[in-house]
């Protein structure tokens, strides 16, 4: 199985990371394209694997082709690599906004997609994909490129009309989260508490917790009022996050993201 990114940042090079890491394919079998020489020879260098300046070269030479560009630039690299797009050939997207039904539109021919939407925790071996497909994907077929996606994470099947919400849930809040945890270590800061030891302790306390979710199979309420004893330190901590509106804060600010993903 030949795999090719047309694009080198850092999703693609995440991804290619977490493949080559689980040996799903070997770097012989990949081919990346990049926009500049200094991005090919990065890439090429960090991973060893074959490396271009033209999306051509890629879209001639893969199984599995992966739109790894910024949602804009989306309809300029179809146009450019569509005449060359088998029927056997399956095309990857990771664009938030883009649609199957525009995807195959903008390629102006049946065409075997995926859409997916990574996150960039991918990076660490922890990558979070909500995936969906059009219908001239087989079950094989769609297994094949679910074992490249859990290459860097863990991947979730989802109807195409929650794509969007994906965004909010998984492909943007690693940023939520960031903000969080640079938030309760700026806490521990102003206490007194060195940076370095606050970003420990607050980063590893974020995936104990998450960890705990996901492991226990508890609800993240219960697991919270485990936590929180009566009259103790805990609940008042709650009490005030509550009354400064964290959990609306939240909610308003991924619909927002929803809305935004929409539109891409």
């Amino acid at each position: 199985m030949k795999v090719g990114f047309i694009g080198g940042g850092n999703m693609a090079t995440a991804m290619i990371g977490g493949i080559l890491d689980r040996n799903i394919v070997g770097a012989d079998d990949i081919i990346v394209s990049t926009k500049t020489e200094k991005s090919r020879e990065r890439v090429q260098q960090t991973y060893r694997v074959q490396t271009t300046l033209d999306n051509r070269e890629v879209a001639q030479n893969c199984d599995i082709l992966i739109l790894a560009v910024k949602p804009k630039f989306y309809e300029e690299v179809i146009k450019d690599v569509r005449d060359l797009i088998r029927y056997e050939q399956i095309v990857v997207s990771i664009a938030p906004g883009k649609t199957l039904d525009w995807l195959e539109g903008t390629v102006g021919k049946p065409v075997k997609l995926v859409r997916c939407m990574p996150n960039t925790p991918a990076l660490v071996g922890e990558g979070m994909t909500g995936v969906c497909k059009n219908q001239l994907l087989s079950e094989e077929e769609m297994k094949e490129v679910c074992t490249l996606l859990e290459g860097f994470g863990k991947v979730e099947l989802v109807e195409e009309s929650l794509m969007d919400v994906v965004v909010s849930v998984s492909g943007s809040s690693p940023a939520y989260v960031f903000l969080f945890i640079e938030a309760m270590a700026d806490a521990a800061v102003a206490d007194g508490m060195p940076r370095a030891q606050a970003y420990r302790m607050a980063a590893q306390s974020v995936l104990g917790s998450a960890k705990m979710v996901l492991e226990t199979g508890k609800h993240p309420g219960e697991l919270k009022d485990m936590v929180c004893s009566p009259g103790g330190t805990t609940i008042e901590a709650v009490r005030v996050l509550e009354e400064k509106g964290m959990r609306s804060a939240v909610i308003e600010a991924m619909k927002a993201c929803t809305e935004k993903a929409k539109g891409c």
